[in-house]
């Protein structure tokens, strides 16, 4: 079995899939890597240290695509459109699966094997394997960085002869992974740090942390979601949220948003008329702006100050920790291989196994996620259709 890795397709992506001690314990279980030359080099991985390691280094991406059974890669989906994969190949990364589905239905046409990451559930056996988890951590910590950098307050107190200056006060919306990341660090730092999160599950997890909860007199029993993600709310809910928030964030210095939901548009938790009421040189940094934003100022990889307000909506800010991002994307990629391989190396699909039934969304031709099938329109599979 031979996996390949080639450099990254997409713009501005520095990460890689595997790192040199990936490869090393993939060679111990007789798993052959080979990589494009070059391809770890933005994340801080040679070549050497990849020949050390026991791959092989080829010079082009097509060398690597037409020698390999499996392509690994961060963001897979300018693969999966690129026509350049062979028939009966997987293809394992990031896609987006729920947000871009026909990328899934092009790479089924193909002939491809396609695994999902981001569809890795939520369960206490996938948790080694969880990219997005993973991703989220390195995303919390740097948004507190970039705030800082935007920031023109220090965070800690500070005491000196020439009077003492107050600690930032931060706040984060949304206390999943990312959130819970952001608090912990900006308390690190020395902020006043306070949290909030639709689910009440989240305010144990933020006190956890350092943090302060923030709770608003709002009916959130069936704010949870399928893997512990915030569930989709009302617009009424929404409305509601946002009248009790406006004077938590009129008090706020920092604020950062994470707030996502799977294969949905983010939803708006801070409107024009609320960023008119916060501080003048206040900072948004919102961790939600690919898919619209937490803030409805917000521009994708974009910085805009409007009412004296700085909303910063940074584009894929894990490539910006590239190194770290990629070990633990590495070590995810390592831990899903591990568990489909036998000791002799060979990799194969148990459709009995619930990751495997959940990551895997086509093969032999066939779109075979029911979640991805539905929306993309298509009938669900019958019973001797379905992958076996």
């Amino acid at each position: 079995m031979i996996i390949g890795i080639t450099t990254e397709s997409s713009l501005n992506e520095t990460r890689v899939a595997l790192t040199p001690a990936n490869v090393a314990a993939l060679a111990a279980k007789g798993i052959s890597v080979l990589i494009e030359a070059g391809a770890g080099d933005n994340a801080g991985f040679n070549d050497d240290g990849y020949t050390q390691a026991g791959a092989t280094i080829c010079p082009t991406q097509q060398d690597v695509i037409e020698r390999s059974n499996i392509l690994v890669q961060v963001n897979a989906a300018p693969l999966a459109q690129s026509k350049l994969l062979l028939k009966s190949q997987w293809l394992i990364g990031m896609m987006d699966p729920l947000g871009e589905p026909q990328v899934i239905a092009d790479l089924a046409q193909q002939g491809v094997c396609g695994i999902a990451m981001e569809l890795i559930p939520r369960i206490s056996r996938a948790q080694n394997m969880d990219v997005l988890s993973s991703m989220a951590t390195i995303a919390g910590y740097k948004s507190v960085l970039l705030a800082a950098n935007f920031s023109a307050r220090i965070f800690p107190m500070m005491m000196t002869a020439a009077g003492t200056l107050n600690p930032a006060r931060l706040f984060v919306m949304g206390a999943g992974v990312a959130g819970l990341q952001a608090a912990a660090a900006a308390k690190r730092l020395g902020a006043v740090v306070e949290a909030y999160d639709v689910r009440p599950a989240a305010r144990d997890q933020i006190l956890s942390v350092g943090a302060k909860p923030i709770e608003l007199a709002l009916e959130t029993s069936s704010a949870e979601g399928q893997g512990g993600y915030a569930k989709e709310q009302g617009e009424e809910f929404l409305i509601r949220q946002r009248e009790l928030m406006s004077e938590v964030l009129a008090q706020q210095d920092i604020v950062i948003t994470t707030a996502a939901i799977p294969g949905a548009k983010s939803p708006v938790l801070i409107t024009k008329e609320m960023v008119a009421q916060m501080k003048p040189g206040a900072v948004i940094i919102d961790l939600a702006s690919e898919r619209g934003g937490n803030c409805e100022l917000t521009e994708h990889a974009k910085t805009v100050v409007c009412h004296g307000v700085t909303i910063v909506g940074p584009e894929n800010i894990t490539t910006s920790v590239a190194n770290h991002a990629s070990q633990l994307y590495g070590k995810n990629i390592e831990n899903l291989l591990s568990l489909m391989s036998d000791e002799d190396g060979a990799l194969s699909l148990d459709f009995d196994d619930q990751i495997i039934q959940e990551t895997v969304v086509c093969d032999q031709g066939q779109v075979c996620s029911a979640r991805i099938r539905e929306l993309l329109k298509l009938a669900p599979l019958a019973i001797d259709e379905e992958v076996a």
